[in-house]
């Protein structure tokens, strides 16, 4: 344990000590780099005598191939331009040609003619520095390819619960739209359409609570046995009811959905009649062919998969030659239109649809992305159009 004389003595160093066993380095050159003056802690960092350097080794010689040429094409320059320079990164060379990070801050003194006559620099040891620079870039790569294995995944399992091509319809028009809210996740909204007997066509737009792998899990199960029950039963009320059976019984009540689910049936002179039935799915959305446009309510419909036994409400809908019906998720009506959170809303898609109206399946699909495009969307978006 040290005492008070011995603390006093290490406190009252001589300068030349303070100097030769700084913490840090320091050396003196002339304006053209030659070594005039260097303490012993960088000695000891270079492996190298005073015999070897002072007055025979010019600062620049001291460096890597790479630290000269930054040292004569950047470093002397900004020197004379600046008078000073401050934690610059550069690399030194030992006697036994291992790097040595540094961080190097130099000043100019003048003379009494205010020339250039001695340059002062200060080297700090920054090898713990560079390793934990080196560190955190290793984990950044490693976090970037990490991100890049979670986003393929992400889009690779979103483009099983989508079709990855819509059927052809005969006397029919279809095109669909799926805008994610964030390529690292997968959403849990969906769409499909698939041929049913007698010529007819089941076709349904919902929407999963949640994100992630559960979600995804939630939505594969739902459009999978929507798919089934169509084939069973030709009564859309019977098809969500019996989704919402599965859903509950699987689920427990954890998770839910919302599903507007249709068939259409058609008729004479290229029209035909959709019976859309809805478990809490916003309306339909009919663009006709006058150029008029209006909601198909199914007022009424409860969500899927938290109750036993749910209310389903029913519409028919009659599309003739030239209209065009709209499904969608709530994502396209909640998605924002200004930093003050504003949604867009009902009205205004309704308005957008009528300045649209009439038009068909593909355009309105070209419309509504580069509607999208311009505002800022929380949630995933589906919309799948129907034109007779």
């Amino acid at each position: 344990m040290t005492d008070d004389r011995e603390l006093d003595a290490l406190l009252h160093d001589s300068a030349e000590d303070l100097y030769e066993h700084a913490p840090c380095g320091y050396l003196s050159t002339t304006p053209d780099g030659r070594i005039v003056k260097i303490n012993q802690t960088l000695l000891g960092w270079l492996g190298r005598t005073r015999a070897e350097v002072v007055d025979r080794t010019r600062f620049p010689d001291l460096l890597t191939v790479g630290g000269r040429l930054y040292h004569e094409t950047h470093f002397a320059p900004l020197l004379r331009m600046q008078g000073s320079l401050s934690g610059i990164a550069l690399d030194l060379r030992t006697a036994s040609g291992e790097r040595l990070p540094v961080l190097v801050t130099s000043v100019v003194r003048t003379n009494s003619a205010g020339e250039p006559s001695l340059i002062r620099t200060t080297v700090f040891d920054a090898r713990d520095r560079r390793a934990y620079e080196q560190e955190l870039l290793r984990a950044r790569r490693v976090a970037e390819q990490e991100q890049a294995r979670a986003t393929e995944l992400a889009r690779t399992l979103q483009r099983t619960l989508l079709p990855p091509v819509l059927p052809t319809v005969p006397g029919f028009s279809v095109a669909a739209l799926y805008h994610p809210a964030s390529v690292d996740q997968v959403g849990g909204d969906f769409y499909d359409l698939f041929p049913l007997p007698g010529d007819r066509w089941g076709v349904f737009v919902g929407d999963v609570c949640g994100k992630g792998a559960a979600a995804a899990a939630f939505t594969s199960l739902t459009r999978y046995t929507l798919r089934s029950a169509a084939v069973y039963d030709d009564d859309p009320v019977m098809v969500l009811r019996n989704l919402n059976s599965v859903l509950h019984q699987e689920w427990c009540d954890t998770r839910f959905c919302t599903v507007v689910f249709g068939i259409v049936t058609p008729a004479s002179r290229g029209s035909c009649t959709v019976t859309l039935a809805s478990g809490g799915h916003p309306p339909a959305l009919l663009l006709g062919a006058d150029g008029s446009a209006a909601y198909q309510h199914t007022p009424g419909g409860q969500l899927l998969g938290m109750f036993a036994s749910v209310h389903i409400a029913t519409t028919v809908v009659r599309m003739a030659k030239g209209d065009t019906l709209l499904l969608y998720t709530d994502g396209l009506t909640e998605a924002r239109v200004d930093a003050a959170r504003n949604r867009l809303g009902d009205d205004a898609l309704l308005d957008f649809a009528r300045a649209h109206a009439p038009t068909t399946a593909g355009k309105l699909v070209t419309d509504l992305t580069t509607m999208l495009s311009t505002l800022m969307v929380d949630d995933d978006v589906a919309v799948l159009c129907l034109s007779a």
